[in-house]
């Protein structure tokens, strides 16, 4: 995303929260659909009232130039996906205006995962193992798609071969690694990598060789930061989708159900009177008052946004590697974690949503 990056002195809310806000969405984003973008109201055409509920008004307005798909290399520049129709939803002077936007996003966040879910289960219902799972195999359009099969195979073939195994290092399984056949179980670990990476905002061990030496600490229970802005529910649940144990990890039918009830739990509380009383949405709550404080204290400093780096031997796409003699997988109680930036402030602004 060094695309995103240059551009950053080209553009401004107004408002140092947001764009700090904005910008760490785009330096950690994976794809295109993890990522906010600032759009300049101007630029909205055909703007039509909806309705008033009793958090603000709702538009419809298209926006000719349209949310970005890819990056064109020949053409240099953003290919973007023209003249679709949209949602505005503004928020008008709300105290807790960074609370509200933040609930909304962790729930889309959720709910693609949910999807990722549903894809898994339908591959597992098959018969079948992926072997491959990592966030560079996901496709994102309207819906996330997990896409190269080319390793899936049926889950009871044996084919573990001496000369090494094929992956990304950071998203397969301990007991991968070692050399042990490839199971559901082990997609359930590379899931939890995933859902981490998308909630914390932070690809896994970027700032680390991915060598011999990662994967004994992995074998020995180190697994990515989570973030402190992560609701405890979702700890919980990364936590035992990347157990060292295999049994201890959730079934694909188990992490689709779980997923499933809590999106129709945000979905369904946000009433006139703010949020019911459920457990995940009183924890998204605390959690995004957490992450307000801190982005808070990150206004006074220039922030991480300069500072990501990627180390030269951090290898994201699938290579045969061949590890001898790792330890034996055990879990690890030492849980660090990263911080997100959030903010506290008050005034009107639109969240957009697309109209398929």
């Amino acid at each position: 995303m060094l695309q995103l990056k240059d551009n950053f002195k080209n553009w401004t809310s107004g408002n140092d929260i947001i764009d700090e806000f904005i910008q760490q969405s785009q330096l950690n984003a994976v794809c295109y659909i993890n990522y906010i973008e600032w759009i300049p109201f101007e630029k909205f055409q055909n703007i039509t009232y909806i309705a008033e509920g009793g958090f603000g008004k709702v538009y419809a307005a298209e926006w000719p130039e349209g949310n970005i798909e890819y990056w064109d290399i020949e053409d240099q520049k953003w290919y973007r996906y023209h003249y679709n129709k949209y949602a505005l939803k503004s928020l008008n002077n709300s105290s807790d205006i960074s609370s509200d936007f933040l609930n909304e996003f962790m729930q889309k966040k959720i709910g693609k995962l949910r999807q990722l879910a549903s894809g898994l289960l339908d591959i597992h219902n098959a018969g079948l193992v992926h072997k491959d799972f990592h966030s560079g195999n996901i496709l994102f359009n309207i819906d996330p798609v997990i896409s190269d099969l080319g390793m899936c195979q049926p889950a009871n073939k044996q084919t573990v071969k001496e000369e090494g195994i094929y992956g990304v290092l950071p998203y397969m399984a301990p007991e991968v690694l070692r050399g042990h056949q490839y199971t559901k179980a082990a997609d359930i670990y590379s899931f939890g990598i995933i859902i981490n990476e998308l909630l914390s905002e932070e690809i896994p061990f970027n700032d680390i060789p991915h060598d011999k030496f990662l994967a004994i600490k992995v074998c020995n229970g180190l697994r990515p930061n989570i973030s402190k802005d992560v609701p405890k529910l979702l700890v919980d649940l990364i936590t035992k989708c990347w157990d060292a144990e295999i049994d201890n990890r959730p079934t694909t039918n188990e992490l689709h159900q779980l997923l499933k009830k809590w999106v129709y739990e945000l979905r369904k509380v946000k009433n006139v009177e703010g949020w019911k009383s459920n457990e995940i949405c009183s924890q998204v709550d605390e959690c995004n008052k957490l992450g307000k404080k801190k982005f808070e204290i990150s206004k006074s400093s220039k922030g991480k946004s300069d500072n990501i780096q990627t180390h030269p031997q951090a290898i994201y796409t699938s290579r045969l590697l061949n590890f001898k003699n790792l330890p034996k997988p055990v879990n690890s109680s030492d849980l660090s974690s990263c911080q997100l930036n959030s903010g506290n402030f008050t005034l009107t602004i639109f969240i957009l949503k697309s109209i398929y």
